[in-house]
């Protein structure tokens, strides 16, 4: 154990133990946080040590790369790109576009992030793989993004990454992945280290007070208190990483002019390539000989094996030289560096190259404006959004004249929105439109509009929406059409007024037929008009294909009319076309966007009783939801979880779920999830025979702002059985009314069958039986299951009571087949009950329910796309997993069904439901 490493005992045993996971084939990650000088670059050097037997990749963020997309990627993968040609074609294009290997083409940003997990599962083979990101605090954020999703969806893989990162503000964001936080030494192990000083016990003293246990200063701060006679200021005169900045800069300032100028340049250049360095040198008159004295001082070293690049000692020491450098001497680097790269060469050095002169330019310059913009171009093509923001807004800056200003601050806050920086997009679309012309602002409608709506300002974002609608107006119908389409999006959470004043707009325009927004429109106000004229409404598929026939309709579009369908009843149409939006995501490696089309999927599979499809539908969005930074679908899947938690009568996991839903509501915002969440409360209540607790969240649905949701309009039949259950049948009548006349609406049997389960509920005669019956006809069974089940329920309980206990057992058996079959053991407990009271001791399942309920979410997914054929290669593709992931749980997924090979799963599918 190296000096530097006194004190961290159990740090090394905490990686140690993660090593010997790498080892045995399954995988982890781990961020090491602490302040500079903390010791994180020395753990990281103790783990390569200590394991020779692993293949290693390290790489490191540097400051100066932080505008260039996928720099701190190229540096730490580029020994493993033998390993392309084994990837599927789109992450290999993927990775080839943005090592500069192969056409560059725009990409999913996900996709990056599943070629780097890809890439790293085939470079481990069978040794396993150990990559180390050192400063990750400074790596550019296309990197990080596509390291952190890496990082979140390993498994068996026998990979192991280790990031080091700074505290505070700017630091490295890891969400989801665990930290190891590390402190100052203990004394003890302060006082090793200072022992490699000859010092009086004052100065001891006062170089342990003022180094406060940071390794990096015991080791510095002795050699700076020497030099200069013990007269350094005072411990806590200045903050820790100030003093070493100085003892830093006190090394620098001791060499030759020509070498402080080279250290320079190696500090601003990027790369540390040493022959773009040389050659920036040059123009400023210094050689290569003057490296030497840093190079004996051990300020600099060698970078690579090859000598091709160099490194400085430590981080610190680099910053230090840029920042201690004067304004003059900085701005002279950056145009020699300018000057050092060719944009002919390489994209790479083109985008170098236009930084650089950014950075030595103090006025307005259209020419360097314009190499900005192009940079960023290139940037926001690759996925690198939250560079070409940065790009887009220094090019703003430098532009010459207001228009062109304008006109890049837009494109700036629309790579910020894509990048997901609301709180940047939002300031850029401000600033521009002070003084954009109305063809931007337009544009930039659009960007802040959505900036607010992510943010939770949900009436602001419709505002800004109407306000565009507005200025398009009569000159461009359709523009103002696509702006009251997304218009209908915010209203939604607004509340019934708002979305039928949308509409009423929407239809007010004078939109042209043959314009592909047009049947999309005509479409869409049936939300408020369906089934007033005695109509039937236009199915979902009739208005996808009439769009079709006028262009491809946008995704944000497609998306809106899925939820509609679902809102008009048109459940079937609705979940053929989330699939298909979901199959072009997955095709495409759109994680991202996979979220809001599978909650569609989902709504679709509760609505039609498939609890155990809905369970991993929802899983997998869920975490894809966590993985890429979108809370109002973390907020939304967690309802639905919670909704299926209380069919199966999980209190304790319905709560959690509807809590995590409920996070981050205030008096005037809705949380997304409310409505699933309130309805999943209520079922549970229900369910557990509370039937006032279940009253009170099924009634707060059915008030503004959540009555219109597609879900309170579902719950309805709940809420009458709650308020019959509770003596107070009158509560319904109003919810049950806005029911009936969108049954009629919908014009679906199922729909039919709830109203007249309704009505046998509140009828107090014989009336009851006729309502059953004609409900149970009309149920769909086979698509329904759970709605003929508790209708069978219902109807058992009144013929029991009117003491017709053979008719009785007929349909509470059914009921009961159909809750212990689906787990929903509140239901199937109270089904038992009724049957035991008709004289039938009905017994409860043994076990599992069938062998497929054994298997996790995951498993059950993996194992549904195995039966179908697909190799593990295209399921990873398909789940953004590893291919060893899934082989991992096809091998944990056999035992539970009782196979040992993938032909006997395809035989076994249709029997277990998968």
């Amino acid at each position: 154990m190296g000096p530097v490493l006194h004190g961290r005992e159990a740090e090394t045993e905490t990686l140690a133990a993660l090593l010997e996971k790498g080892r045995a084939g399954t995988s982890a990650a781990l961020v090491l946080r602490g302040e500079p000088g903390i010791g994180k670059t020395a753990l990281l050097d103790h783990v390569a040590e200590a394991a020779p037997d692993l293949r290693l990749l390290r790489g490191a963020g540097v400051e100066f790369e932080a505008e260039l997309p996928f720099a701190g990627l190229q540096l730490l993968l580029r020994p493993a790109l033998g390993c392309l040609p084994a990837l599927p074609g789109p992450q290999r294009e993927t990775l080839e576009a943005i090592f500069g290997l192969g056409r560059g083409s725009a990409f999913e940003p996900t996709l990056a992030g599943l070629a780097v997990l890809s890439l790293l599962t085939e470079h481990a083979g069978e040794e396993g793989l150990l990559c180390l990101l050192d400063d990750a605090h400074w790596l550019d954020s296309a990197s990080r993004d596509a390291l952190v999703f890496a990082a979140r969806r390993l498994h068996a893989e026998g990979v192991i990454m280790l990031f080091a990162a700074r505290d505070g503000e700017g630091s490295f964001p890891g969400p989801g992945l665990p930290e190891l936080r590390l402190t100052g030494l203990a004394p003890h192990a302060a006082l090793a280290l200072l022992d490699r000083h000859p010092l009086t016990p004052a100065a001891r003293d006062r170089l342990l007070a003022e180094a406060r246990g940071n390794p990096l200063a015991l080791l510095e701060l002795p050699l700076a208190l020497a030099e200069d006679g013990g007269s350094a200021s005072s411990p806590g005169a200045l903050p820790l990483t100030s003093r070493l900045h100085l003892a830093f800069h006190g090394q620098v300032s001791r060499m030759p002019s020509a070498c402080q100028t080279l250290l320079l340049i190696a500090a601003t250049d990027e790369t540390g390539e040493l022959a773009v360095i040389l050659r920036a040198a040059a123009t400023l008159g210094i050689g290569a000989e003057d490296l030497t004295p840093a190079e004996e001082a051990e300020l600099v070293l060698r970078g690579d094996t090859e000598g091709t690049t160099i490194r400085f000692r430590h981080p610190l020491l680099r910053a230090a030289v840029h920042h201690r450098a004067p304004v003059a001497a900085r701005l002279a680097v950056h145009r020699a560096l300018a000057a050092a790269l060719d944009p002919a060469e390489s994209a790479d050095h083109a985008d170098r190259r236009a930084w650089h002169l950014a950075a030595a330019t103090t006025g307005a310059d259209e020419e360097v404006a314009a190499a900005l913009e192009s940079t960023a171009t290139r940037a926001r093509e690759r996925g690198g959004h939250e560079a070409a923001a940065s790009a887009y807004e220094r090019a703003a800056r430098l532009s010459a004249e207001p228009p062109a200003r304008a006109r890049r601050e837009a494109l700036a806050a629309e790579a910020a929105l894509e990048a997901g920086d609301l709180d940047r997009a939002g300031v850029l679309g401000d600033r521009a439109a002070r003084h954009a012309d109305p063809a931007v602002t337009l544009r930039l409608t659009r960007v802040r509009a959505q900036a607010s709506f992510w943010q939770g300002a949900y009436s602001t974002a419709h505002d800004m929406l109407l306000d565009g609608a507005d200025l398009a107006g009569h000159s461009d119908p359709g523009e103002a059409a696509g702006l009251l389409v997304q218009a209908l999006h915010t209203s939604w959470y607004l509340g019934e007024g708002h979305l039928a004043a949308t509409l009423d707009r929407l239809a007010a325009l004078p939109l042209a037929d043959e314009h592909p927004l047009t049947p999309v429109r005509c479409y869409l106000t049936q939300l408020t008009c369906a089934g007033r004229d005695g109509s039937r409404p236009t199915p979902l598929r009739e208005t996808l294909a009439a769009v079709s026939r006028r262009g491809r309709i946008p995704e944000q579009v497609a998306a809106i009319l899925c939820g509609a369908a679902l809102a008009l009843g048109q459940d079937t149409d609705a979940s053929t076309a989330a699939s298909a939006l979901a199959d072009e995501h997955r095709a495409g490696g759109g994680a991202g966007r996979l979220p809001t089309v599978l909650f569609f999927v989902a709504e679709g599979e509760v609505f039609t009783g498939r609890h155990r499809d809905a369970l991993t539908t929802a899983t997998e969005a869920l975490r894809l939801a966590r993985d890429t930074g979108q809370t109002q679908w973390v907020s939304q899947f967690s309802s639905v979880l919670a909704y299926l938690a209380a069919a199966e009568g999980d209190e304790v996991a319905c709560v959690r779920h509807a809590e995590e839903a409920l996070a981050n509501a205030t008096d005037v915002i809705m949380s997304p999830g409310a409505p699933w969440a309130h309805w999943s409360l209520g079922l549970l209540h229900l369910g557990l025979g509370r039937a006032e607790a279940a009253l009170d969240h099924f009634e707060r649905m059915m008030r503004e702002p959540m009555r219109h949701h597609i879900c309170a309009t579902r719950a309805t039949p709940d809420l009458v059985e709650a308020a019959v259950r509770v003596g107070a049948a009158g509560r319904a009548a109003e919810p049950l009314a806005r029911f009936e006349r969108w049954a009629a609406s919908a014009r679906q049997r199922w729909a039919d069958a709830l109203v007249l389960r309704c009505h046998a509920l509140l009828a107090t005669d014989a009336g009851a039986e006729v309502s059953y019956v004609r409900a149970l006809d009309q149920h769909d069974r086979g698509g329904r299951a759970v709605e003929f089940a508790r209708t069978s329920l219902l109807y058992g309980e009144w013929l029991r009571r009117a003491r017709r206990k053979a008719d009785a057992r007929r349909h509470l058996s059914a009921a009961v087949e159909v809750f212990d079959r689906l787990g929903m053991r509140p239901w199937a407990d109270r089904a038992r009950s009724e049957l035991t009271a008709t004289g039938v001791k009905a017994e409860r399942p043994r076990g599992a329910r069938g062998a497929a309920a054994g298997l996790t979410p995951q498993e059950a997914q993996i194992v549904r796309l195995a039966a179908k054929g697909l190799s593990n290669r295209d399921i990873a593709a398909q789940l953004f997993l590893s291919h060893r992931t899934v082989g991992y749980h096809l091998y944990k997924a056999y035992p539970k069904l009782g196979v040992t090979s993938r032909g006997e799963l395809s035989e076994l599918a249709d029997v277990l439901g998968l």
